[in-house]
């Protein structure tokens, strides 16, 4: 899928929001991208988790790990194309930890998939998951990186799509000093 054909998805879908936002991270922004409204198709879902896995194959993972709530559709639709497990991390008195009976082995190469990464906060809080149960984390993978470069993962990262969406401390907000109220459209509680 090319960035045009993604961009043209996420248009159409209305997955591409324009406010006054505020992000699970804190941070604001003007710009929201809400891929729960292209992910509840289940052929866009599985298109862009074979275009993901095409990207991803060659790092040879054995399974497919995603955070909670965000990441479950398309960690799922990788883990399908790539014939391996998928299973995701949830949050437990605030932290991400393997529940419902999943378990991870020493010789496991783990792919973490997100649906959008901004600070790569959550994505890292995942590889630790991982980590911490012994696996190797061999590769992230995304649909989209809003932050529009590189983030500090020390394994390779492959987002479909890159793009730059502003986003601000709450204290130098242009929208909070415009007096524009803030949204919260996310699925994870804001971080204090």
């Amino acid at each position: 899928m090319t960035r045009e054909e993604l961009l043209d998805v996420l248009r159409r879908s209305g997955a591409l929001l324009d406010g006054h936002f505020r992000l699970s991270s804190g941070l604001h922004s003007t710009g929201f991208v809400q891929l729960a409204l292209v992910l509840q198709y289940p052929g866009k879902a599985e298109q862009l988790g074979r275009s993901i896995a095409e990207c991803t194959v060659s790092l040879r993972p054995t399974v497919v790990l995603s955070p909670a709530l965000g990441g479950v559709v398309i960690g799922h639709e990788v883990g399908r194309a790539l014939g391996v497990r998928a299973m995701f991390a949830e949050r437990q008195d605030g932290v991400l930890k393997l529940r419902r009976g999943f378990e991870l082995a020493a010789s496991d190469r783990v792919l973490v998939v997100e649906d959008v990464v901004t600070t790569g906060g959550s994505t890292r809080e995942t590889m630790q998951v991982a980590t911490a149960e012994g696996a190797g984390v061999v590769g992230v993978a995304a649909i989209v990186n809003r932050n529009g470069g590189p983030l500090p993962f020390d394994v390779p990262f492959h987002p479909l799509l890159e793009m730059s969406l502003p986003t601000y401390q709450p204290d130098v907000c242009p929208m909070c000093q415009q007096g524009v109220p803030v949204v919260k459209p996310g699925s994870r509680p804001m971080a204090t």
